[in-house]
């Protein structure tokens, strides 16, 4: 018995497999809406900002080495009182005495300077690499993070275009369901007329119709939730939604027993953030070095329209005393061309070991890092034996699902039958028309489940876009 079911599970699984490779996963329609969705999505554009405003910092950091040029210029109107006090002096010559008390110079001029100034980083222990290729492979890392929420998108796309099917499954049942009891009503109204049935039956059946109005409202009501829901995920709008035509087929995985985790991209970007900060503990460590720059300037400056005024009090030999007047003038002094180059050094010898604690948290976020990668890879392979194991469940459940509908189908028809000849009640009738729905709807909703779990399966390798075709 086990032998003839492995065969079976072999036979369908082939089947599977021929239509899978026949009929691409995504039509061309679905896939239109997959990437409408990829571009629309308010998360992944976040990201996406969130990266290049890392590579406008990664670039700031690389010009550190760019020579910086200054202009400046200075205009200014001196006007001043100097007042000083040194000791008294007696010239030689005639023997007077100067600079007796204090002595007061009133200063009045006019300056201005201008100047160029260029400065560049020539060595900077190793910190402006390291912190540039920190930041690249941070950047690259949180690239990678982008898959995994490229995966939701699409996945999330794909189910809500799979209800729509399952909706759209459920009105042609019950179409169909309200076409049978129709043709019963109107047999029952004769036959009751007749007095070959009573109005119970009538009643019971016109209870069935009213239940199927009943589930019409109820997907009509799950119908606008979903078409608003995709019209949110792609900018759709109603005709573009009945544009995208698919049918709902299981996706068949070939080599099941051959998928990895390997090519996860987010352990990925958990080893890209090791290596970003593994630079940036080069860079921390580089700051113990010396930095060393250069410079060059050229500048003007001029001093013109000056005077000073100051009266000196003079003491003659014979004693007596007498105000001297002086008033000098300047009418220019210009100190142009300017020319400066040079090397400037700057090494830290003790920071208060404030660069050995930061040398200490980097070595720290390396650990943590290399503790949650071999978390997540743990996690990853976990994660993708149980998706497997869901996966061919709901492939053997397909065929189950499938048997069950031909069981109901049958049964129905034997029931109409057995209604007809009055070999059965209403109320069976009925129960028939019942499982028959309920049987159609299961196997639908188990394609939507496999068509899940493998696009799960897919996505826990990291090959669900290549897998798809959507990149």
């Amino acid at each position: 018995m086990m032998k003839k079911y492995l065969l079976s599970s072999m036979i369908i699984a082939g089947i599977g497999m021929n239509t899978a490779l026949a009929q691409p996963v995504l039509s061309p329609s679905l896939q239109e809406a997959v990437h409408a969705a990829l571009s629309l999505s308010t998360d992944l554009n976040t990201e996406r900002l969130e990266l290049e405003k890392m590579e406008l910092e990664r670039k700031g950091v690389w010009n550190k080495y760019i020579p910086r040029v200054e202009a400046s210029a200075l205009y200014s109107y001196l006007d001043n009182d100097l007042t000083i006090d040194i000791p008294a002096a007696t010239l030689p010559l005639t023997g007077n005495t100067i600079f007796d008390g204090k002595q007061t110079f009133q200063n009045q001029g006019q300056v201005f300077y201008g100047g160029i100034t260029a400065k560049t980083v020539l060595f900077s222990g190793g910190q402006i690499y390291n912190g540039a290729k920190a930041m690249e492979a941070k950047a690259k890392g949180s690239t990678y993070l982008l898959e995994p929420k490229k995966d939701a998108v699409i996945k999330e796309v794909i189910f809500v275009f799979d209800q729509l099917r399952l909706l759209d499954e459920a009105d042609q049942l019950i179409a169909e369901s309200r076409k049978r009891l129709d043709k019963e009503q109107e047999r029952v109204e004769k036959a009751i007329s007749l007095g070959l049935a009573i109005p119970y039956d009538r009643d019971k059946i016109k209870l069935a119709d009213l239940e199927l109005e009943t589930r019409q409202v109820e997907l009509s009501g799950k119908r606008k939730v979903l078409m608003q829901k995709i019209g949110d995920l792609c900018g759709y709008d109603e005709a573009q939604i009945a544009a995208v035509v698919y049918e709902v087929h299981p996706i068949m995985i070939p080599d099941l027993a051959a998928l990895s985790t390997e090519n996860r991209a987010e352990a990925k970007a958990l080893s890209s953030f090791r290596e970003a900060y593994t630079y940036a503990l080069k860079k921390e460590k580089g700051s113990l070095l010396p930095t060393l720059g250069a410079f060059g300037s050229y500048s003007y400056a001029s001093l013109f329209n000056g005077s000073t005024s100051t009266t000196i009090p003079l003491t003659a030999l014979n004693g007596t005393a007498y105000n001297y007047n002086m008033n000098l003038r300047l009418n220019e002094a210009t100190l142009s061309p300017n020319w400066m180059v040079g090397l400037a050094f700057k090494w830290e010898l003790f920071g208060g070991f404030e660069r050995k604690h930061k040398i200490e948290a980097a070595r720290i976020n390396i650990d943590q890092v290399d503790l949650k990668l071999n978390d997540t890879k743990q996690k990853m392979k976990l994660q993708l034996e149980n998706n497997k194991a869901r996966y061919e469940t709901l492939l053997r459940q397909i065929d189950l699902a499938d048997q069950r509908e031909k069981v109901a189908s049958n049964n129905l028809t034997m029931a109409e039958k057995q209604y007809k000849a009055g070999l059965i009640n209403v109320t069976e009738r009925l129960s028939a028309e019942t499982d028959m729905y309920q049987s159609r709807l299961n196997k639908i909703n188990t394609l939507i489940e496999e068509r899940q779990a493998a696009l799960d399966t897919y996505a826990a390798t990291g090959t669900l876009q290549s897998s798809l075709q959507t990149k």
